[in-house]
């Protein structure tokens, strides 16, 4: 794919992501999704098991502030150290922080409380949108970006995103399953990174672009 077309893709993609949220948020904020996040809800949780609820306490473990900032430090050691790309560790920093601020400026506009159907876990704080799940797309989804182009094979390309979409899902749905967040949380957090992802790799590869000419 040429970089006229990755462009057009990118733009395209956060205007969807754009809209899509913003039609998210007005339900939400009319209180117009219950019956949508009830029946997920119940369908999520009714395969609660204890072994299964060990799996989803531990992706939401890996989701949270810490082991997020772990990741991206050991990821930004590997971009700067084994592949020395200076101008990907600032697109790195700025996807990951910016989803963090956007989290918490969202959060605090739409002051949503959080589910109290079936707690399996406490959890403080605004509801929506998930916090977890906008880290772990702007994570999972930057690192894709970034090592896509390092990786020569399909076979690479291919399990790159597979692991990337695997680590998303299962965090947002970890969320659900524990009881602290509603299926509009997780999808409008999805939908909040995706276009900051989107728009920030769009001005990257432009930026790439003017400095090759």
């Amino acid at each position: 794919m040429n970089l006229k077309k990755q462009l057009t893709w990118a733009l395209l993609i956060s205007v969807l992501c754009a809209i899509g949220f913003g039609l998210i948020a007005l339900l939400v904020s009319d209180k117009k999704i219950a019956q949508f996040d009830s029946t997920i809800i119940a369908a999520i949780q009714g395969f609660e098991s204890p072994r299964l609820t060990s799996i989803m306490k531990f992706f939401t473990f890996i989701g949270s502030g810490t082991q997020v900032a772990i990741i991206a430090l050991l990821v930004l050691f590997f971009l700067f150290k084994v592949l020395h790309h200076r101008r990907e560790l600032i697109l790195f920093i700025w996807v990951v922080l910016g989803s963090t601020i956007l989290n918490e400026i969202l959060k605090t506009i739409f002051h949503r409380a959080r589910p109290t159907i079936h707690r399996i876990v406490d959890a403080n704080g605004f509801s929506f949108p998930s916090g977890h799940s906008m880290a772990a797309f702007s994570l999972y989804g930057i690192i894709a970006f970034l090592l896509w182009r390092h990786l020569s094979t399909s076979l690479g390309r291919g399990l790159l995103i597979i692991f990337g979409i695997f680590m998303i899902i299962m965090i947002g749905v970890s969320r659900i399953y524990l009881g602290v967040h509603y299926p509009s949380d997780v999808l409008g957090g999805f939908l909040a990174s995706g276009c900051l992802l989107a728009v920030s790799i769009w001005f990257y590869q432009r930026y790439m672009e003017r400095r090759s000419k």
